[in-house]
């Protein structure tokens, strides 16, 4: 598998650090520059170049969000030259997974009269599609796992209405093929996600096929929380499952923490569909490269504001990384060796990446 960028193809899934560039994230929706008309119709007029206001909203606070956000940020402001600028620190927000602040920050977006809105993660996109729905702003978004089943657009290679944007798709026979090659012997397997976020249903599903067809036995366990995501845990540890899988779930990667050292003291491996989950101590992620996500979210950015580019034509990209993250002190912990799971692990990916754990993707 290669590390690039596919427009309007068929789904085929996936760390970095990367902060400069970016100012502090809003926690809020206070903002300024609330003038009437867009700042880019005002500078056309007045003959001084475009400034374009860029709104970011992204669903939460967690690693592989904050990746694509500060890479995001970082290309825009590597864009902004020739008498061009794209002004987001005044619009970039956070929801912290509260479904009525992202309501009341889409409406600050559409009141600040940004010239876009790039929405992270498939609940933000959800709630700005809604609200802008019989508008004419364009919306790009990032991370939406499947934009299709999600309703956010017609298909991949033509959006329809205002939308179009960057997909995370998660390649779940891929990381189910890790899963036995680390241990062959494994019978029982534990599916762990959040039922509330739309992301999770088809590789839920998708990895369920897998397991049939494989005649191996699962149970699923889910939260909606940080405390019901642990207690799910503690289920699946009482179950005597042999692993377990959670895909691309911003609860479950939320929760992390929370629950990863169970999973070790138990010698359960947990993957992830990111390398985030990774990060924050799970035995191994694998998915897309988030910063090159927020890079090429950021790029379509550009091809709609300068370029005139309609969303409504321009496919939905998706990135196939192939790249599984181990992390090493999980890896130790859990009694495995380093070298024999990259072994392991090479017919299924194009490489291997090593970490340790952290709380965030910032140095």
């Amino acid at each position: 598998m290669k590390r690039i960028l596919r427009a309007g193809t068929a789904f085929l899934a996936a760390a970095a650090v990367l902060t400069s560039g970016c100012g502090a994230s809003s926690q809020n929706a206070e903002t300024s520059g609330k003038e009437s008309g867009s700042s880019a119709e005002k500078a056309e007029k007045s003959g001084e170049g475009k400034t374009y206001k860029v709104g970011i909203l992204k669903f939460m606070d967690h690693p592989s969000l904050n990746q694509i956000e500060d890479s995001l940020c970082t290309e825009l402001d590597a864009l902004s030259k020739d008498g061009v600028k794209y002004e987001y620190k005044d619009y970039r927000m956070n929801g912290q997974g509260d479904a009525s602040s992202l309501n009341q920050m889409t409406a600050q977006l559409l009141s600040d009269k940004v010239d876009i809105i790039v929405p992270i993660a498939t609940p933000a996109i959800q709630i700005v599609q809604a609200q802008t729905e019989g508008q004419s702003i364009p919306i790009v978004f990032s991370a939406a796992s499947d934009p299709v089943s999600a309703k956010l657009v017609d298909s991949l290679e033509k959006p329809g209405g205002h939308i179009t944007g960057t997909s995370d798709f998660l390649n779940t026979d891929a990381i189910m093929d890790l899963i036995f090659a680390a241990n062959p012997e494994t019978d029982y397997v534990g599916l762990l996600y959040s039922k509330s976020e739309d992301s999770s249903k088809l590789p839920i599903e998708t990895a369920k096929k897998y397991l049939e067809e494989k005649g191996i036995r699962y149970i699923e366990k889910t939260g909606t929380s940080t405390d019901e995501v642990s207690q799910a845990v503690d289920a699946l540890i009482a179950e005597g499952v042999d692993a377990v899988f959670t895909p691309t779930d911003n609860t479950v990667q939320k929760a992390e923490l929370s629950f990863y050292e169970k999973l070790q003291k138990a010698k359960i491996p947990h993957y992830g569909g990111a390398d985030s989950f990774a990060l924050n101590g799970a035995f191994c992620g694998y998915g897309v490269d988030y910063v090159q996500l927020g890079k090429a979210t950021a790029d379509m950015v550009s091809d709609i504001l300068e370029k005139g580019k309609d969303p409504a034509e321009t496919p939905v990209q998706t990135f196939d990384s192939g790249i599984a993250t181990i992390n090493t002190e999980t890896c130790e912990k859990l009694g495995y060796s380093l070298e024999d799971i990259k072994k392991a692990f090479q017919p299924y990916c194009s490489k291997t990446e090593e970490i340790q754990t952290k709380k965030d993707f910032t140095a």
